[in-house]
């Protein structure tokens, strides 16, 4: 039986999760857990599956232990889960914590040589050049948890990466896909939360409506499988069947193809190379709907051009981009800006800082807290200064 750990236990992919280790409980075992700072949901999910390590970032929500009938031991803190992870007993890790917060539990659990199960794609973001030279030096396995770059992976199989010769990953395009641009000013919250295929948190359903989504996805599918950029593509599937294609060096393209579900691509990751007999996905291909695609429109995603680009030119790009776009999207949610100023503000910011090739962890992570915290206190000043300078 094989012992996980999830982190970000109550979000839309630790719940998928743990649905999967409902259908296979003679497989795997929960060992940890995290949350932000849903309390009372982790302590439910911990007490039916017997977690006995359970970890609460948020210590604001900490109370007296003895008032809960557990055998789970509660901890508060990010301290106190880093602490846990330095010395954890288990087989595979699930880093499904979203955003930037996730990128030091990354780190932990690849310099410790454990199987990481990544659904947090900021961590390849921001620090890629670091995490690949880390794998290199403890041959940690890393396995995708986002659809399309599992779909990639089960394309790929035991193919050697130079015989692929271009990867392309698909987008719903998001809710507004079809919506005359004239009415974009007016877009409101709860349309944006209204994805058409997939359900998923508010952060990354924002991030599917911009597009912004999808060009993180680039970056990642340039670390994870080492393509060029020209060699990786984009293209708008509003069925959100095929998750990704892979062409080929002699012209073959292999998709991979399933009705949208996370629960797939997590078992996945759980038993690769492997696969577990299972009724958690299944596809008739006589109930699938007419396929499409279209190109990406430009003046409709603009953010999702201007991510690729700060991947090209990598360095702190990446993770200043990430860490404006977080802001934007955490401003869009309280209702201090439209939907349409989450590109300017993110495009901004990036337009106004300096960059800097290869930096290190420390950097990174001081640069991200940075950006991050003076987009959502100056955003106002930002979106009127065209000439702004972000000295860092």
């Amino acid at each position: 039986m094989k012992k996980i750990a999830i982190l970000g236990i109550t979000g839309s992919i630790g719940t998928s999760a743990c649905d999967v280790i409902r259908e296979h409980s003679d497989e795997f075992e929960i060992v940890l857990a995290s949350a932000n700072r849903n309390l009372k949901k982790a302590l439910n999910i911990s007490q039916e599956f017997k977690i006995p390590q359970l970890v609460i970032i948020d210590e604001s929500q900490k109370i007296d232990n003895k008032l809960f009938d557990s055998n789970t031991n509660i901890y508060y803190g990010q301290n106190e889960l880093k602490n846990i992870l330095q010395s954890l007993n288990c087989d595979i890790v699930l880093n499904a914590i979203s955003g930037s917060a996730g990128l030091v539990y990354t780190i932990i659990v690849l310099e410790r040589g454990i199987k990481l199960a990544l659904a947090n794609k900021e961590s390849l973001i921001m620090a890629g050049h670091l995490i690949k030279e880390i794998q290199k030096r403890t041959k940690a396995e890393l396995i995708p948890v986002d659809s399309e770059h599992s779909a990639i992976l089960q394309a790929i199989n035991e193919t050697d990466l130079e015989q692929v010769k271009s990867l392309i990953i698909t987008a719903s395009g998001g809710p507004f896909r079809t919506l005359p641009l004239t009415d974009f000013r007016k877009i409101s919250i709860k349309e944006s939360l209204s994805h058409p295929t997939w359900e998923m948190g508010a952060k990354i359903t924002i991030d599917s409506a911009t597009m912004m989504n999808k060009g993180l996805e680039v970056i990642e599918a340039h670390w994870l499988f080492e393509k060029k950029y020209e060699d990786l593509k984009a293209v708008i599937h509003p069925q959100s069947i095929i998750h990704s294609f892979v062409e080929f060096i002699d012209g073959s393209i292999i998709a991979q193809l399933g009705f949208p579900s996370m629960k797939l691509p997590i078992l996945y990751s759980f038993s690769h190379p492997q696969r577990f007999k299972s009724n958690i996905s299944s596809t008739n291909i006589l109930d699938l709907p007419n396929l499409s695609f279209e190109e990406i429109d430009k003046e409709r995603y603009p953010l999702f051009f201007i991510t690729v680009e700060a991947g090209k030119l990598g360095g702190l790009f990446p993770t200043i981009i990430n860490a404006a776009n977080e802001a934007a999207v955490s401003l869009f949610l309280n209702d201090q800006i439209s939907f349409l100023q989450i590109y300017q503000l993110v495009n901004q910011v990036i337009q106004a800082t300096e960059n800097i090739a290869n930096p290190d962890i420390e950097t990174i992570i001081e640069i991200n807290s940075q950006i991050y915290d003076n987009t959502k206190k100056e955003y106002r000043k930002i979106l009127k200064i065209e000439n702004l300078i972000f000295y860092i």
